[in-house]
């Protein structure tokens, strides 16, 4: 389905299972990350798109009065209420209603108190292919808020406030990229996302004569188990011993000369998060160019780096590279 249709679709089962027509329709795309793996939380670069994949919501609500907001999903069979009148909490881990559980306590903590209604979820992103279907949730949430609300928030802070909500409420240690392109993707354009300035800046990719191909491998992606966190923290030691910030301040030169002083796999994460840094920045170049053939490599280089030195790659993934 195209977004319209998906809109469509939405409206339609939202008078499904309410009875009536929904006021408010929203969206927001999934993502795929072209180059910039795992530097996001290592204040580096990351080079987004936005794919056109969606979560929709269809909304209304009876009465300015009412308290109590209800959302369904067409994933979902039972539906799932927040009592406004009472302190918003976390649901269980692992519940899909905390991601936009985590919007509401973001928007209820800038004073901006929706009120209750009624939602309707459905989404063609795919859950757990690392498409980002959790950051399309919170963004068309807050979106929906800041309709319901009369107030736009400022892009950045749209972002931050979807981020925290998946720290807060899904206990996801998430970096800032998949909330920011949701939030400012735009057709025909990759996003380079500088990740501790947060400075973004619109790469247009418009030469017709490529086409990005998004493959599912059909390996479930999450980040609640404990490769994440680990990754991570082996980022953290390796910019302690070399003395800096984060990886983002490290030079290949000063890695290698830190490297008798390194366990061989925080080595070999650093070495990774260096040089993915320094490719992300020349892939954007190369885009701009449309010098194909060295975003081509780039990505081959990228890959490689993943698979052998963060360990992040799978066999099915390698095939595809492969072929």
């Amino acid at each position: 389905m195209n977004l319209k249709e998906l809109a469509a679709h939405a409206a339609a089962e939202f008078q499904k299972k309410y009875g009536r027509p929904p006021r408010w329709i929203v969206a927001a795309p999934g993502r795929v990350n072209l180059i910039g793996e795992h530097t996001d939380y290592n204040d580096g670069f990351v080079l987004p798109m936005a794919i056109e994949r969606y979560t929709v919501i269809a909304a209304d609500r009876l009465t300015k009065d009412t308290k109590q907001i209800q959302l369904r999903s067409t994933c979902e069979d039972k539906p799932v209420t927040i009592d406004l009148a009472r302190p918003l909490r976390p649901f269980p881990k692992g519940a899909w209603a905390n991601y936009p559980a985590g919007v509401i306590a973001g928007f209820l903590a800038l004073g901006l108190n929706p009120g209750g209604f009624d939602a309707l979820i459905h989404s063609n992103v795919p859950l757990g292919g690392g498409l980002s279907s959790s950051a399309a949730l919170e963004v068309a949430t807050a979106s929906l808020l800041e309709i319901i609300t009369g107030k736009n928030l400022d892009p950045v802070e749209k972002a931050l406030l979807c981020q925290k909500a998946e720290h807060d409420y899904a206990g996801m240690p998430c970096g800032i990229m998949d909330q920011f392109i949701s939030v400012m993707g735009r057709e025909n354009h990759l996003l380079l996302l500088d990740c501790r300035s947060r400075k973004t800046e619109l790469v247009p990719m418009t030469d017709a004569t490529v086409a990005v191909l998004i493959i599912n491998t059909n390996v479930k992606h999450e980040l609640t188990g404990s490769e994440y966190p680990a990754r991570r923290k082996q980022c953290e030691t390796a910019a302690k011993i070399l003395g800096v910030p984060s990886l983002r301040d490290a030079t290949p030169e000063a890695l290698e000369l830190a490297k008798g002083r390194m366990d061989e796999v925080v080595f070999r994460r650093a070495r990774h998060v260096i040089s993915e840094i320094e490719r992300t920045v020349h892939a954007a170049e190369g885009v701009r160019d449309s010098n194909w053939p060295t975003v081509g490599q780039l990505m081959y280089a990228s890959h490689a780096s993943l698979r052998d030195d963060y360990e992040v790659s799978c066999k099915e993934l390698d095939i595809v590279v492969d072929i």
